[in-house]
C-alpha cells in the first residue's frame, strides 16, 4: 500500500505541476508533453450514461455539478488520497492550494465557477483541466480524469461543431498509450450503440487499456439481464466488465447518503438471481480497488520511461536555453568588448584546469609519470641488441675489412639504430599532451556559462584554440625530435673510454663488476683476451650499447617533459588566443554581430522554455523523492 500510495501520489503531484505551468497534453507542444507520458484513467461516456454517478459513488460524496445538457465542460482531474481512519474528509483545488473544502456542496460550486472562469457563461468547452484532490479514509488511492460526455446534438448556445469538439478532446486523452480507458455504458441500452465502447474500440482495438463499466443494471426491462456483456460474451475486453448500481434521481432528490447507497448496491448484487454469482466482482467499491491496483502497476511499469523522458527533456531544454540570455548592445565597440570578456572567461577556466583549480591538468603529469616511462620500457632493445643482431650489424659495418681493435662503426650503427626508437615515445608524449589540452579546451568552453548563449562564438573560440594548439604541438614535436637527434649526433665518448679501464679491472679481479661490486654471475665477466669474433665479444658489445642507451633513456625521460611543457603547456597558458585577438580586432561590427547573433523571438522562447524547464526539474525532484519496491 505504501508503494502504491507513493506511486499514485507521485503522478498526482506531477500532474498538478504540469497544469500550473501550462502543460496539459496535446500535440502542439514544442517538446514532448510530460502530461501525456503520465499514466491516467480517463472516464468516458455519453451524456446520461451515469458517468457522474459512478465517480460520486467511487468517492462516496456528492460533489459534481448536475443539470441538463453538457455539465462537464473542462476535464476534471480527480485525485483521491486515502487518509487514516477517523480523519476528516476534505478537498483541495489545484488553483486554490491553501484552501480546504469540508463542505462538498461548495466543491460543486467551485467546479462550476472555475469552469465558467475559463469558458464563460456559455456552453463552450475547454481542454484546460481542473485539479481536485480529495483526502478521505473512505477512498482508495486513485486518479481519474472526468471528461465531457459524448454527445451527438448541439443545444442552444453551443456551436454546431460541439459534438466533434468534445469527441476530439476525449480522443486526445484516450488515444495516448499511457491512458487507461474507463468506458461507461448504460445497461438499458444496446452495447453496440455505446458511445464509449465505440470510441474505445477505435483507439484500443485489442481492449488492453479499456475497463468496461455497466450502469443502470436495476433499470433494465423486467426479465432481461446484462450477463452477456458482464461475462464478456457479447463484447470481450482484456479486463473484466464491472456492473454498478447508482442512486436513482429520486434518491438524489432525497439526498440519500452515499454510505446508504453503497449498502443498497451491495445488497442488490448479493440478492440478485442474475448477478449473485458475480457479486464479489461488482459494485463501485470493487471498481475503485480494481482501478487503483491496475493504475499502480501501470505507473510502476512506466516509471523508467518517465524518468528517461524527464532527463531527455531537461537536456533538450537546457541546450535550448544555452542559446538565450541578455540582449547584446548594437555598437561594434560593445560587441568587441563582450567577445573579449567572453574569451577571458573561457581563458580563465582553461588556466584553472591547468593549474589545478579544476580537474584535468593532472592528466598531463600522468603522461610524464606513467605513459612516457612505460613506453620507454617497452622499446624493443632486447631484440635489437640480441646476439644475432649485434653480430649482423657489426659485421655489416666492417664491410670487407674487419675492424682491428674495436668495432667503431658497429658501435655507432648500433647506437644510432637504438636511438631511433626514442622518436616514437617522444612524439607520443607530445600527442598525448595535445589531446589533454584539446579536451581541456572543450571542457572549458562547456563550463563557461557566459558562452552558452553564443554557439557561433563557442565554435570560433574552439577553432582558434585548437588551431593554436596544433601549432604548439608541431613546435613541440620538432623540439623533442631534436633532443633525440642530438643524442645521435654526438656520442658521449667518456662513457666508452671507461670501458677498457673497466675491462682491465675485471681482468685483475674477475669477481668484481665494473662498479667494483661482486658479480652475481662470474661467468658473465668478459675476458680481455677473448676472440673478437667469438660470441662473448659480440655479447660484450651489445651490453655496452645497452648500458649507454639506458643512460640516454634516463636523460630523455627528464628532458622530454621539459620540452613538452615549455612548447605546449606554457604556450597554451600564455598565448592560446593571441592570434584570435589580433584577428577579432580587425573585424567590422557586422562580423562581430554574427558571432553574437540572437533570434528576434528569443525573449518569448526564453520564457516558454524556462517555464517548461521548471516543470521538468520539479518533476525530477518529485521522482527522486519517491522510493518504491521493485
Amino acid at each position: 500500500m505504501a508503494a502504491m500510495e507513493s506511486l499514485i501520489g507521485l503522478v498526482n503531484r506531477i500532474q498538478r505541476a504540469c497544469t500550473s505551468l501550462g502543460d496539459y497534453g496535446g500535440d502542439d507542444q514544442a517538446f514532448s508533453s510530460l502530461w501525456d507520458a503520465l499514466p491516467s484513467v480517463a472516464v468516458v461516456g455519453g451524456q446520461s450514461s451515469g458517468k457522474s454517478s459512478v465517480l460520486e459513488s467511487i468517492v462516496g460524496r456528492d460533489f459534481l455539478p448536475r443539470g441538463s445538457g453538457i455539465v462537464t465542460r473542462r476535464p476534471l482531474v480527480l485525485q483521491l488520497q486515502q487518509t487514516e481512519k477517523g480523519k476528516q474528509e476534505y478537498a483541495e483545488f489545484g488553483h486554490l492550494p491553501r484552501r480546504r473544502f469540508t463542505d462538498f456542496s461548495l466543491v460543486r460550486k467551485e467546479i462550476q465557477d472555475e469552469t465558467d472562469r475559463i469558458t464563460g457563461q456559455t456552453k463552450q468547452i475547454s481542454p484546460v483541466p481542473i485539479h481536485l484532490s480529495i483526502y478521505s479514509p473512505n477512498v482508495v488511492n486513485l486518479t481519474l480524469i472526468d471528461l465531457p460526455g459524448l454527445t451527438k446534438v448541439a443545444i442552444e448556445g453551443q456551436p454546431e461543431s460541439i459534438a466533434q469538439d468534445i469527441e476530439n478532446m476525449v480522443r486526445s486523452y484516450v488515444e495516448k498509450p499511457n491512458c487507461i480507458i474507463l468506458a461507461i455504458s448504460p445497461a438499458n441500452q444496446d452495447i453496440a450503440t455505446s458511445d464509449a465502447i465505440k470510441l474505445s474500440k477505435e483507439v484500443d482495438p485489442s481492449g488492453e487499456r479499456t475497463f468496461g463499466v455497466l450502469t443502470k443494471l436495476d433499470l433494465m426491462d423486467k426479465g432481461t439481464n446484462a450477463l452477456e456483456v458482464l461475462e464478456g460474451r457479447s463484447y470481450r475486453l482484456q479486463h473484466p466488465w464491472v456492473g454498478v448500481v447508482n442512486r436513482s434521481q429520486l434518491d438524489i432528490n432525497k439526498n440519500m447518503e452515499m454510505v446508504a447507497a453503497r449498502g443498497n448496491e451491495r445488497e442488490y448484487f448479493a440478492t440478485s438471481p442474475d448477478y449473485a454469482h458475480l457479486a464479489n466482482k461488482m459494485g463501485s467499491e470493487y471498481l475503485a480497488k480494481l482501478l487503483s491496483r491496475h493504475l499502480e502497476s501501470v505507473i510502476r511499469a512506466r516509471i523508467p520511461s518517465i524518468i528517461s523522458l524527464i532527463n531527455k527533456s531537461i537536456d533538450e531544454l537546457e541546450s535550448e536555453l544555452d542559446h538565450l540570455g541578455r540582449p547584446v548592445a548594437v555598437d561594434a565597440g560593445a560587441k568587441l568588448y563582450t567577445i573579449l570578456e567572453l574569451c577571458r572567461a573561457f581563458d580563465r577556466i582553461f588556466k584553472e584546469h591547468l593549474d589545478g583549480g579544476r580537474p584535468g591538468g593532472d592528466r598531463i603529469y600522468g603522461v610524464f609519470d606513467n605513459q612516457l616511462p612505460a613506453a620507454l620500457r617497452k622499446l624493443p632493445f632486447d631484440r635489437y641488441l640480441s646476439l644475432q643482431n649485434v653480430r649482423k650489424i657489426v659485421s655489416e659495418a666492417d664491410g670487407y675489412q674487419p675492424h682491428l681493435i674495436a668495432p667503431e662503426q658497429g658501435y655507432r650503427r648500433l647506437i644510432e639504430g637504438s636511438l631511433s626508437y626514442f622518436r616514437g615515445p617522444a612524439e607520443a608524449s607530445v600527442d598525448a599532451v595535445h589531446f589533454v589540452l584539446k579536451e581541456l579546451v572543450r571542457k572549458s568552453i562547456g563550463e563557461c556559462q557566459e558562452l552558452k548563449r553564443f554557439p557561433s562564438l563557442q565554435t570560433t573560440i574552439a577553432g582558434a584554440a585548437n588551431e593554436a594548439l596544433e601549432k604548439f604541438r608541431d613546435e613541440s614535436k620538432k623540439t623533442v625530435t631534436r633532443l633525440v637527434d642530438m643524442e645521435s649526433s654526438y656520442v658521449t665518448v667518456e662513457f666508452f673510454r671507461k670501458i677498457p679501464q673497466e675491462i682491465e679491472n675485471i681482468a685483475g679481479n674477475p669477481g668484481q663488476n665494473p662498479r667494483g661490486k661482486p658479480n652475481e654471475r662470474e661467468s658473465s665477466a668478459p675476458d680481455p683476451t677473448i676472440d673478437r669474433y667469438s660470441e662473448g665479444h659480440f655479447r660484450r658489445i651489445g651490453s655496452n650499447v645497452s648500458s649507454y642507451i639506458n643512460m640516454i633513456s634516463e636523460n630523455l625521460k627528464n628532458t622530454i617533459p621539459k620540452a613538452v611543457v615549455h612548447c605546449q603547456v606554457k604556450e597554451a597558458k600564455q598565448n592560446l588566443l593571441n592570434y584570435f585577438y589580433m584577428q577579432i580586432g580587425k573585424k567590422e561590427g557586422k562580423q562581430l554581430g554574427e558571432l553574437l547573433d540572437e533570434d528576434p523571438t528569443l525573449m518569448e522562447k526564453r520564457m516558454q522554455f524556462a517555464k517548461r524547464l521548471e516543470l521538468y526539474k520539479q518533476a525530477r525532484d518529485e521522482v527522486d523523492s519517491v522510493s518504491w519496491a521493485r
